[in-house]
């Protein structure tokens, strides 16, 4: 299940070396009193909680409103667990970047380090990224992706985050595996953010008609498929108006550069929209082209509506993208203060817990 979006402002810039040198550590520490205190699964809870993943940062004392703390924490995590992966029963993989591109070789060289096979949790990696951004195209281009995963490979936890240079924008999504029911229908649930965009959103439910329908078309001749694109950009629809709540525009596709993925799907026949959504070589523009074919060859109407169920962001301590609003900063200091409350660790231990995190800032 994709457990929340938040969308934040894009920054860009990296963290002090000494202000992340010092997040790394007290990472460290926090992530080893959690695992002691619920086990690795219960971090992977909470790290898909865009609310506690936004009061963490906090916590470490990053700049909690700009896209730089999903990047930075994230980062942090992994650096704070180097060498005691085993010990601690949690992996982290991915990053930003062209470290992103890495998940699938550290998850098959921590497979080879723990001599259990976690093949499968290279394939969740891909298709939650497949899934962010072709799948549900709202605009932000995928450029993060940390995957958390457990030394059994039975749970894992995806933060990711996409980029809207237009509005300036970085939208985040989490996800967790243990309520992952289908991961091309409504894989969510809560998305968090302030704007609303025209959005093509194949994974609503209102769009499962339009998913078998293009999981159909993608097994069609490709001459056929070419043809209907042709027929939609010939004169025949010169004058054919397209709604504005459309994401798609007919001019932004090409039949010629498009048909050589048709010919890949033909020849593959995916079963299903999550089996051609997880095809090598398979992008935005070729989902787009079928989901237009779709609807205005054969009347298959899809969803447009952005994915959004509450408002996130807090706002800017300068003022950007707005001045910070008190009630929902609030909110997160008092889910944190909530999980302290709630904590098991007796006082005394509380108090040791403290003198060593004081080390760190002497």
């Amino acid at each position: 299940m994709k457990t929340g979006t938040v969308n934040l402002p894009l920054h860009g810039g990296k963290a002090p070396a000494w202000l992340f040198s010092r997040m790394s550590k007290l990472s460290r520490e926090i992530l080893v009193l959690m695992v002691s205190e619920y086990g690795a699964k219960d971090i992977l809870e909470r790290i898909s909680d865009p609310l506690w993943f936004q009061a963490l940062g906090c916590v470490l004392g990053f700049d909690w409103h700009s896209s730089g703390v999903t990047t930075t924490v994230c980062g942090a995590l992994k650096e704070s667990i180097k060498g005691i992966e085993k010990e601690l029963g949690l992996y982290i993989a991915g990053g930003k970047g062209g470290t992103s591109r890495k998940t699938p070789g550290e998850i098959e060289k921590a497979s080879e380090s723990l001599g259990v096979d976690l093949s499968h949790l290279i394939y969740s990696s891909k298709i939650t990224a497949k899934v962010d951004n072709n799948a549900l195209q709202d605009g932000y281009q995928l450029y993060h992706h940390c995957f958390f995963f457990t030394k059994d490979g039975k749970n894992w936890a995806v933060v990711q985050q996409g980029m809207n240079e237009q509005n300036n924008m970085a939208r985040r999504y989490h996800w967790l595996s243990s309520k992952v029911v289908d991961f091309v229908c409504e894989p969510h649930s809560a998305i968090c953010c302030d704007n609303k965009g025209i959005t093509l959103n194949l994974i609503d439910k209102a769009s499962m008609l339009s998913r078998k329908t293009i999981a159909e078309l993608s097994r069609e001749k490709p001459q056929v498929l070419i043809k209907d694109l042709k027929k939609i950009k010939s004169s025949e629809y010169k004058n054919y108006s397209f709604p504005s709540r459309h994401f798609i525009n007919n001019i932004d596709i090409d039949p010629k550069r498009i048909e050589k993925m048709f010919i890949s799907t033909y020849e593959r026949k995916p079963e299903n929209f999550e089996t051609l959504l997880s095809m090598q070589g398979i992008g935005p523009k070729t989902i787009r082209a079928l989901a237009l074919i779709s609807e205005l060859i054969y009347g298959v109407k899809y969803s447009i509506k952005d994915p959004v169920r509450f408002s996130f962001a807090h706002g800017g301590k300068d003022g950007i993208p707005y001045p910070v609003d008190r009630e929902n900063y609030d909110k997160s200091i008092e889910i944190l203060h909530k999980a302290v409350r709630d904590s098991k660790i007796e006082r005394t231990e509380k108090i040791k817990a403290i003198k060593r995190l004081v080390l760190f800032y002497k």
